[in-house]
């Protein structure tokens, strides 16, 4: 499986102007892909395709119209662009909202991938990262990485810089767990598992919420285009930087401490994007269950664990103990039963019922259930 291992890497000025111009070459050969393919269509009704635009790449550097110092990141920005496409066709025939490609400012594009380790790009002995077109690089490794690195991509953030390795790692699966655990998901506490236990909401986005406001105004109050603006987005870039970095420490910690524990781990399959559209998208955005049902999928993949999704229809309303339906509004937050007696609160209630329908399922079914990608990409 892939893992990717990202790394604080500290240039200096030349080098950092070096990395600045070298993702503004990419760009604009981005720019100059995507305008070809928009031309080839316009006036010809003929489709580019990658192989196409890669075949001119030699004579484009050739002639000097293109300083991008490695060949193969070059291919990689192609690559990007046919993939851009491809998606944007995909959409168009799901009958989804298409979204056609667009032109990419230089200040937002931020990534530049070496797609092929040692070429162009290898860690050195002395612990320095060597980047083509930039040189040997300070690289913090407070970890180290692990497995055979494939890629090698550096990342310009608020103003930091990044080198985020893909390596190619052998699953590490954990002794068996006999232990299973039903989830609800929720605003008020973050998950309520079925054993009663609750994990926080942390609501990072929203306190902070003063601090971004503070880097709004500033950049707001800046003269468009000057550098005192340039100055006062990054600012405001840091500061949503720090809720994200947040944000990924929860969700890693939260979804590594359940598939230590759990063997079997089952979860409603929430359609997140209509919830994000709903009254409560700023709470929803904030607890970001989307990203830590990925990360529990990718962490339960490696180590052999399960991850069931069920129908969340319901759960809340029915009974765990007896399955009645015991009708209950958004402010009861109670449950009592008529039936059977059974008193909890209205959210253990929901996850143990989310236990109930994911062990009532045909094991052979869970691989289908989890929904887990055969190739997880988890940041650390």
């Amino acid at each position: 499986m892939r893992r990717t291992f990202r790394y604080r890497v500290y240039p200096n000025r030349l080098q950092s102007e070096a990395l600045d111009a070298q993702l503004g070459e990419a760009c604009r050969l981005y720019n100059g892909a995507l305008q070809e393919r928009r031309d080839a269509w316009r006036q010809a009704r003929r489709s580019v395709s990658y192989y196409e635009q890669a075949n001119q790449l030699k004579a484009i550097r050739a002639d000097g119209s293109l300083a991008l110092a490695n060949f193969s990141a070059c291919q990689d920005v192609l690559r990007r662009v046919d993939k851009t496409f491809r998606a944007f066709f995909s959409r168009v025939k799901a009958g989804r909202k298409a979204g056609y490609p667009r032109f990419r400012s230089r200040r937002r594009y931020d990534t530049l991938t070496f797609p092929a380790y040692g070429d162009g790009c290898r860690l050195r002995p002395n612990g320095r990262l060597y980047l083509q077109g930039a040189g040997e690089i300070k690289v913090k490794l407070h970890r180290p990485v692990d497995g055979v690195i494939k890629t090698v991509s550096v990342k310009r953030e608020a103003g930091r810089w990044y080198a985020l390795f893909s390596c190619e790692v052998e699953p590490a699966a954990l002794p068996p767990s006999d232990e299973a655990v039903g989830i609800d998901l929720g605003l008020t506490t973050f998950a309520v598992l079925s054993d009663g236990s609750e994990i926080a909401n942390p609501r990072y986005a929203r306190k902070a919420a003063a601090a971004v406001r503070r880097a709004q105004r500033k950049v707001a109050r800046r003269k468009r285009r000057s550098n005192g603006r340039r100055k006062a987005v990054v600012l405001l870039q840091k500061a949503h930087a720090h809720v994200v970095h947040q944000r990924n420490d929860f969700h890693h910690k939260a979804a590594r401490a359940l598939v230590d524990r759990f063997g079997l781990i089952v979860v409603e399959a929430l359609n997140v994007k209509s919830l994000a559209g709903s009254m409560l998208a700023r709470s929803v955005h904030d607890a970001a269950w989307g990203m830590f049902l990925d990360r529990l999928d990718e962490k339960a993949e490696s180590a052999a664990r399960q991850v069931v999704r069920v129908n969340p229809n319901g759960t809340t309303q029915r009974c765990s103990g007896c399955q009645t339906v015991v009708p209950k509004t958004l402010s009861l937050r109670w449950h009592d039963c008529p039936a059977c007696g059974l008193s909890l609160s209205r959210d253990e209630n929901a996850a143990r019922e989310i236990l109930r329908l994911g062990l009532s399922l045909d094991a052979r079914t869970w691989p289908v259930a989890a929904s887990v990608a055969s190739e997880a990409v988890c940041f650390s």
